[in-house]
């Protein structure tokens, strides 16, 4: 198995960077290998059109790309560590109300007339604070129980689902309720070199923890009780795990708005490929998230006319990617 893995790592790498030189060369303005590769090895070449390829791929595809790895390796991520941390193979980063609170923040911000920085702060803030928000009630009823915790993500997300309705509806129909409805539906377009800058360390970091706990994660597995007389602190872990994935999930929904099923389905395919442990099963779905968002974003751009929400194509990809696994998921489940 060990052997396994890291084949399928090394190929998933490998695909990964084949994807990112395929996602450089299409667009509505195609650019050939050699031209990405030129600007890339020799940038301050000037004439034959090395200006435009130079513009293109610098101050929007490249930015786009690098983003689109950041936030489907973290999506991807915060799903596996959710999944593992509940028990649970149908929980995703949305389970605690972190989407739904960082869409009401979001919103908000588009209300307040906040400029793009402004809602993508009070979106960060809002995914956070409704976590807590979930977080605290299991903590005032039954801090101990698993099921008190889901509870409390239900109710949260309920609450700030009902906030973001009351912001739409509040929201001017001429031109903010548009932007809400836009920044929910997904999209990478406001993703700047800038941008990307703020949002890969924090993403690197928060990922590269969560891998570090898979071997606890997998102790974990076999129940609390268990994990405790192998030397696991159970509620802190749990803690620190949805903690450290909510940042995730709440950083990626803060830049780009709302998109699912990346979180729900990748972790799946990666235990197909590398089988149940954690701490193959948390990498893996970084690299096969990565890839996923980034044919969503490429098919995203090159589709139609008209560049469609990269949510919408995540949404419609992911249903067809998890009906394909169900088969081969559904064994497992009886097993």
């Amino acid at each position: 198995m060990n052997l396994r893995a890291g084949l399928v790592g090394g190929l998933c790498g490998l695909g990964l960077l084949a994807l990112i030189v395929v996602s450089a060369c299409v667009g509505r303005f195609p650019l050939a290998v050699g031209q990405v590769f030129h600007v890339l090895l020799a940038p301050h070449t000037t004439g034959n059109g090395a200006d435009m390829v130079r513009s293109i791929l610098l101050g929007a595809r490249l930015p786009r790309i690098g983003g689109a790895v950041c936030m489907g390796a973290a999506l991807s991520v915060a799903g596996a560590a959710y999944q593992a941390v509940f028990r649970n193979p149908l929980v995703s980063p949305g389970l605690l109300g972190v989407l739904a609170g960082a869409g009401t923040g979001a919103a908000l911000g588009i209300v307040w007339n906040l400029g793009h920085g402004g809602v993508a702060g009070l979106s960060f803030l809002g995914g956070l604070v409704a976590v807590g928000v979930g977080v605290g009630i299991a903590q005032v009823f039954d801090a101990a129980s698993m099921m008190m915790l889901v509870f409390g993500g239900l109710i949260s997300s309920a609450l700030f689902t009902a906030l973001l309705s009351l912001l739409k509806y509040v929201a001017d129909p001429q031109n903010q309720l548009p932007d809400i409805v836009f920044w929910l539906l997904g999209s990478l377009t406001q993703v700047t070199s800038g941008a990307l800058g703020v949002l890969a360390g924090p993403v690197a970091v928060g990922i590269v923890l969560l891998c570090a706990c898979g071997r606890m994660l997998d102790g974990l597995a076999m129940g609390d009780e268990e994990a405790r007389t192998l030397g696991i602190p159970v509620v802190a872990l749990r803690y620190g795990v949805i903690g450290a994935a909510t940042v995730l999930a709440a950083l990626t929904v803060s830049v780009a708005g709302m998109i699912g099923w990346v979180g729900l389905v990748v972790p799946h395919v990666a235990r197909l490929l590398v089988g149940p442990c954690n701490m193959r099963v948390l990498p893996v779905s970084a690299c096969i998230g990565a890839m996923f968002l980034l044919v969503c974003d490429d098919l995203a751009r090159t589709l139609s006319a008209e560049e469609i929400p990269v949510g919408l194509i995540a949404d419609l990809l992911g249903v067809v990617v998890f009906i394909a696994v169900l088969p081969l998921l559904r064994r497992g489940w009886r097993a």
